[in-house]
C-alpha cells in the first residue's frame, strides 16, 4: 500500500491532466450512449411498433423531456418523409455520436501522455539523484547490473503496470457506473442481477492476485541478475576467452535466463487470467439477462418492449470492456507494486554522508591535513588502527605498505567518501564532517589507479568539474600532463571521442587524460592512488613526468607499490596490517632495517 501512496505522490503534481483525462472519457462514454440508445427507435421503426408523439414537449435539461422532444422530431420526419428518412436520420446520428466519442477518446488519451511518461521521468531523476547523493559503501553491497535493471525495466514496469492500469482502474469505473445509470432506468430489477454477482468476482479476482506481487518481484530480482552478468560478461570479455571459459559462463546465463523464462511463464498466465475470467463472468450475467429479459417481452411486459431490450444487451455488453479491463488493470498494479518495492529500496536507502545544518564554507587550504587517533573498519574487524598523521601545506606523504595495509581507505577517508566514526580528519584545525561537502571535494584532485574516463571527447573529459574552463587552460592543462602531443595525433584531436571508458586510448593516454583533469582543476591537495601502478615502463615515465609538474607547490599524499617513485616524498609512512608502523625519509627507513627495507628488497630483487 506505501508503494501505491508512493507512486501517486508522483502523479499528484499532474492532477489537472488527470482530472481533465477522467473528464474527457466521461464525456467519450455519455456520446457512446447515444450511440448506442440510438438502437431503440432504428429497432422500433423496423417493428413497425415506435410509438409516434405529435405534439412537442417544452425543452429542459431533463433526460425524459429530451427524449420525448427527439420522439416528437423522429415522428416528425415518419409522418412527413417516411420510415426510410427516419431511418437514416438514426443513421447518422449514430455516425455523429461515434465521431465525438472517438475524439473525447483520443483526447482523453492525448492527455494522458504526458502524465505517463512525466511520471516516469521524474521517478528516472529520483533514482538518479539518489544514487548520487548514496555513499560508496551502498554499493560494494549491491550488484550493478540489479541497479540498472530498477533504474530501466523496473520503472518501465511501473509505467506499464501501475500508472497505465492506474489510468484505466480509474476510467472503467466511471464508464461502468455511467452505463449502470442508464441500465438501471431502463430495467432496475434486470440490473440488480449484475449487481449482486460483482462483489463476488471481485472476491475471486482479489484472491488471485495476492501472489502475483510476490512471483513478480521474485522475477524482477532474477531479470537484475541477469543484467548483472551480462554487465560481467561484457567488462571481463577478455579473460573469459583467454582462460575458455565461454561454455561456462554460457551455461550460468543459460540456466538464469532459464528459470527467469519459467517464472515469467507461471505470471503471465495468471496476469492473463483476469480477462478471460471477467468475460466469462460477464456471459453469465448476459444469459441472465438474455432469459429474464426475453420472459418479460415474451410475457408482453409494457415496460420492456423487444427493442428496449436490445438496447439493455447492447449497452450491457459494453460493460465486458471495462469490466476487463479493470480487473485485468487490478492484477497489472500487483505486479507493478514488486517493481515499486525495488525502486523503494533505492529511494529509502540511508545516506550516511550527510552535510550538518551549520556547515562551515571553506575556500582555501592553508595549514595543515591531521589524522588524529583515528580507528575505521567497515563492519566487524578494524582497517585502520591508531592513525596519527600530519601533511603539512606544500609537503609530499607517501603511504607504503602490503596490499590490504589501509592505504586506499585512508585517502578515501579525506574527501569524506566514508565517514570517520572514531577519531577526527581535521583540515586547517576544523573537522571535515563540520565542513560542506561540495568546498571539502573542491580542494582535493584525485588521480587513481583505474582511469575514470567517460564515453565523451577528450575535450569534454579533461573539463570534467570545470565547466567554464577556457581551451586555452584545457591544452595547457594536457601539456603539463604529457598528453597534448598524442591528442593532435587522434583523428580529431581534443574533440575525438574515446569510448567507454576511454577504451580507444592505452592505459598510459588515458591515464594522463587523468593527470590533465586533475591539472585543470589545480587542486591544493592532491591525491595519487597508485597512479603509475599498471603502466609499462615507458608510459610510466611519461605519466610520473606529469605527475611531478602536478605536484610541483602542492600538498600531495601519494599511495605507491613502486617506491621507486617515493624517494624523494618529505615523509614515508609505511602502513602494516592498519597501523603506521614506521615513518621518515626513503634513507632514514632503509637505515631502519624494518618493513619498508624489507619492500625495498623485495622490489630490487623482483
Amino acid at each position: 500500500m506505501r508503494g501505491f501512496i508512493r507512486v501517486l505522490k508522483y502523479i499528484a503534481p499532474y492532477w489537472v491532466k488527470g482530472v481533465s483525462s477522467v473528464s474527457l472519457n466521461l464525456i467519450s462514454t455519455v456520446f457512446s450512449l447515444f450511440s448506442f440508445t440510438m438502437v431503440i427507435p432504428f429497432l422500433g421503426i423496423l417493428f413497425d411498433n415506435q410509438p409516434l408523439v405529435e405534439n412537442p414537449v417544452e425543452l429542459s435539461l431533463n433526460a425524459e423531456v429530451i427524449k420525448e422532444y427527439f420522439y416528437y422530431y423522429l415522428s416528425q420526419i415518419i409522418i412527413n418523409q417516411g420510415k426510410n428518412s427516419a431511418l437514416l436520420t438514426v443513421s447518422i446520428l449514430v455516425v455523429i455520436f461515434v465521431f465525438f466519442k472517438t475524439i473525447f477518446h483520443y483526447l482523453s488519451s492525448y492527455v494522458m501522455a504526458p502524465i505517463r511518461n512525466g511520471v516516469m521521468r521524474d521517478i528516472r531523476n529520483s533514482l538518479n539523484n539518489k544514487i548520487l547523493s548514496l555513499q560508496l559503501s551502498y554499493f560494494t553491497d549491491e550488484k550493478k547490473g540489479d541497479l540498472i535493471a530498477r533504474m530501466t525495466n523496473d520503472v518501465q514496469e511501473v509505467e506499464i503496470s501501475v500508472v497505465q492500469s492506474l489510468n484505466n482502474a480509474l476510467k472503467a469505473p466511471i464508464t461502468m457506473i455511467v452505463y449502470f445509470v442508464v441500465l438501471f432506468s431502463m430495467s432496475p430489477f434486470l440490473t440488480l442481477f449484475v449487481l449482486v454477482l460483482l462483489p463476488i468476482s471481485g472476491f475471486v479476482i482479489g484472491r488471485t492476485a495476492k501472489s502475483l506481487r510476490k512471483k513478480s518481484a521474485k522475477g524482477q530480482s532474477k531479470l537484475g541478475l541477469i543484467i548483472s552478468y551480462i554487465e560481467e560478461t561484457l567488462f571481463g570479455l577478455r579473460i573469459i576467452k583467454a582462460f575458455n571459459m565461454e561454455k561456462k559462463i554460457d551455461k550460468r546465463f543459460a540456466d538464469e535466463n532459464n528459470s527467469y523464462t519459467s517464472l515469467m511463464n507461471k505470471i503471465w498466465r495468471r496476469r492473463d487470467l483476469a480477462g478471460p475470467y471477467s468475460e466469462f463472468m460477464a456471459t453469465i450475467v448476459i444469459i441472465i439477462i438474455m432469459w429474464y429479459g426475453g420472459s418479460m417481452v415474451l410475457s408482453q411486459d409494457v415496460s420492456m418492449l423487444p427493442q428496449t431490450f436490445i438496447a439493455y444487451l447492447v449497452i450491457f455488453s459494453q460493460i465486458i470492456t471495462p469490466s476487463k479491463n479493470f480487473s485485468t488493470a487490478f492484477y497489472n498494479i500487483q505486479r507493478g507494486l514488486a517493481s515499486v518495492d525495488r525502486i523503494e529500496a533505492i529511494l529509502d536507502a540511508d545516506i550516511t554522508i550527510t552535510e550538518k545544518p551549520n556547515a562551515k564554507s571553506k575556500e582555501r587550504f592553508e595549514n595543515v591535513v591531521e589524522y588524529k587517533n583515528l580507528n575505521f573498519k567497515y563492519i566487524e574487524d578494524y582497517v585502520l588502527k591508531n592513525i596519527n598523521l600530519k601533511v603539512e601545506k606544500g609537503k609530499t606523504v607517501a603511504l607504503v605498505g602490503q596490499s590490504g595495509s589501509g592505504k586506499s581507505t585512508m585517502v578515501d577517508l579525506l574527501p569524506r567518501f566514508y565517514d570517520v566514526k572514531e577519531g577526527e580528519i581535521t583540515i586547517d584545525g576544523i573537522n571535515i564532517q563540520d565542513l560542506k561537502v561540495k568546498d571539502l571535494r573542491d580542494m582535493m584532485g584525485i588521480v587513481s589507479q583505474e582511469s575514470i574516463l567517460f564515453n565523451d571527447t577528450i575535450y569534454n573529459n579533461i573539463a570534467f568539474g570545470m565547466e567554464d574552463a577556457t581551451e586555452e587552460e584545457i591544452i595547457a592543462a594536457a601539456k603539463v600532463a604529457n598528453a597534448h602531443d598524442f591528442i593532435l595525433q587522434t583523428e580529431n584531436g581534443y574533440q575525438t571521442n574515446i569510448g567507454d571508458r576511454g577504451t580507444k586510448l592505452s592505459g598510459g593516454q588515458r591515464q594522463r587524460i587523468s593527470i590533465a583533469r586533475a591539472v585543470l582543476k589545480n587542486p591544493p591537495i592532491l591525491i595519487l592512488d597508485e597512479a603509475t601502478s599498471a603502466l609499462d615502463t615507458e608510459s610510466e615515465k611519461l605519466v610520473q613526468d606529469a605527475l611531478f609538474k602536478l605536484m610541483e607547490n602542492r600538498t600531495s599524499i601519494v599511495i605507491a607499490h613502486r617506491l621507486s617513485t617515493v624517494r624523494d616524498a618529505d615523509e614515508i609512512c609505511v602502513l602494516h596490517e592498519g597501523e603506521i608502523v614506521e615513518r621518515g625519509k626513503h634513507t632514514e627507513l632503509l637505515e631502519k632495517k624494518g618493513v619498508y627495507k624489507k619492500l625495498h628488497d623485495l622490489q630490487i630483487f623482483a
